[in-house]
């Protein structure tokens, strides 16, 4: 057993030790403030999402309803959280969990590895804006399940709803010196069917993360095709 015990400790040391690189910081080369649908067309939003959808637009249009991620610096949630025109920083430490840290909102996302995913009726009293997350490798791919998100945000900066009982699979992996990342949102409540939406940054360890604050000038984005300034 003793034996059996040591083999299993140098498997999950080698396993670490193995793991992909993807580690450095990211920036986006372009920005949507809609999510793009994998494979064209418009999300595929139910009777209850459309009018959740139309609510939403309309509140943003008369005041009624503030983006509260760009007002007061709150977390963005995912997928939207992932769409940033800011750069963000990828840490794979410590050891058992891979860290976002993103510039914009000063935002942390913090993957556990090689855990199950928690049953949403226990984190019913622990809702989260980015939600809980667990991670592990396949080959090359670092495979994210989140789930356990609070309904105060957005899907993205349009106000596109979700459910709180929406479930996301995130699929990252470097591709030469760009890090792809493919979501899956799961989200009955809201959606038709399944969905998904991509992400392309490209590695920019030049760059360092600077102070970020609601409402006021940060850094030079022109450089990110789609974004516009207010």
């Amino acid at each position: 057993m003793a034996g059996s015990g040591l083999m299993a400790a140098a498997s999950a040391g080698f396993a670490a030790v193995s793991a992909p690189d993807i580690s450095g910081t990211y920036w986006a080369a372009s920005y949507s403030a809609k999510l793009e649908v994998v494979g064209g067309g418009e999300p595929p939003l139910n009777a209850a999402g459309k009018a959740a959808y139309d609510k939403i637009r309309a509140e943003f249009k008369d005041g009624s309803l503030l983006d509260k991620a760009r007002r007061v610096c709150v977390p963005d949630g995912v997928p939207r959280v992932m769409a940033t025109p800011y750069p963000f920083e990828i840490f794979q430490t410590p050891a058992g969990q891979v860290t976002m840290l993103f510039e914009m909102n000063h935002q942390v996302r913090v993957i556990v590895m090689d855990r199950p995913l928690p049953k949403l009726d226990s984190l019913i009293t622990d809702l989260r804006y980015n939600g809980h997350s667990v991670g592990h490798w396949e080959g090359e791919t670092l495979v994210v399940e989140s789930i356990g998100f609070n309904d105060r945000t957005f899907l993205d900066a349009t106000g596109l709803p979700h459910g709180e009982s929406m479930s996301t699979v995130e699929r990252l992996r470097r591709i030469g010196n760009r890090l792809e990342d493919v979501i899956t949102i799961h989200d009955p409540e809201m959606y038709t069917r399944d969905w998904q939406a991509r992400f392309v940054y490209e590695l920019r360890n030049d760059v360092r993360l600077e102070d970020y604050a609601c409402n006021d000038t940060h850094r030079d984005l022109s450089g990110v095709k789609g974004v516009q300034r207010r």
